[in-house]
């Protein structure tokens, strides 16, 4: 294990993977609880479109792809407060634009487009210092406004009308959490590509809810799973020479199976699927 450590570019995966695991599991809590898993998977396929147009554009792909996945997420919010659209409806239309005008945008782009690869698949290895710190401050930051809000988004998440009822401005809550699942997405996306990143969000805090009994340990129980699946995968695929994201996507998803064939045979079917 000591050796993973000599190489820069595997302690710049390390660093920059425990602290995305750690804000992808803590909002993977609330995506989970009010059952908006589609929402980081849209929005990361909508994100697209930033990105190949940065690429078009010869900018930054991080800085387009989080503007499109902010503005997308704010649209999407409308749709549903404004435009009365339901919320699967409004993630399927963004999800389909976004990708259809990121296409777009990559078939104006000449030559092979290696850099779109990553972006599809993800490519933690290749994250600079620049990204790691990028994403430690994002972690930082947007982990701890979840924790300060964390009454508010868990009322939210469990009933809209019981987080009216207590006061709580639902509709500014709800749209400062489309808002950090948006970034929070797109930061991702440099570990397991726009495919698979709304993964790391939903896997741990599944695993959590299976063997939670309260909403405190889920949060602290999906940071666990999801730490100790995003570096298992980074230390596993290295040594095995295969592929980060899916790794850790297959890490976690057999974890989830397992834990839900023991909530099935100590808890019987109708136990397990209530949980």
């Amino acid at each position: 294990m000591i050796e993973i450590f000599q190489y820069a570019f595997m302690k710049n995966a390390i660093i920059s993977g425990a602290f995305l695991a750690l804000l992808l599991a803590y909002i993977g809590v609330f995506v989970v609880l009010k059952r908006m898993s589609f929402f980081g998977d849209g929005i990361a396929h909508a994100s697209l479109a930033g990105v190949a147009a940065a690429i078009l554009f010869r900018g930054d792909p991080i800085v387009g792809g989080v503007l499109a996945a902010l503005f997308f997420a704010f649209v999407i919010f409308i749709m549903e407060e404004k435009m009365k659209t339901s919320g699967d409806a409004a993630i399927g239309i963004i999800f389909s634009f976004g990708m259809a005008l990121g296409i777009l945008f990559l078939g104006l782009v000449p030559g092979y487009k290696t850099e779109l690869i990553s972006f599809l698949f993800g490519n933690i290895l290749a994250i600079s210092s620049s990204g790691v710190w990028l994403s430690v401050t994002a972690a930082i930051v947007f982990t701890a406004i979840l924790f300060i809000l964390r009454r508010q988004l868990g009322l939210l998440s469990l009933s809209e009308d019981l987080a009216k009822a207590e006061g709580i401005n639902a509709k500014m809550i709800k749209l400062v959490l489309y808002l950090i699942i948006a970034v929070s997405v797109v930061l991702g996306i440099k570990i397991l590509g726009i495919i698979l990143v709304s993964a790391a969000m939903i896997i741990p805090a599944s695993c959590a809810k299976l063997s939670a009994k309260s909403f405190a340990m889920m949060g602290i129980l999906s940071i666990v799973f999801s730490e100790v699946f995003m570096l298992g995968g980074i230390a596993g695929s290295y040594f095995l020479n295969i592929p980060t994201g899916s790794f850790i996507v297959i890490i976690g998803a057999s974890a989830f199976f397992v834990l839900q064939g023991i909530n099935y045979l100590f808890k019987g079917p109708k136990k397990a699927i209530r949980r």
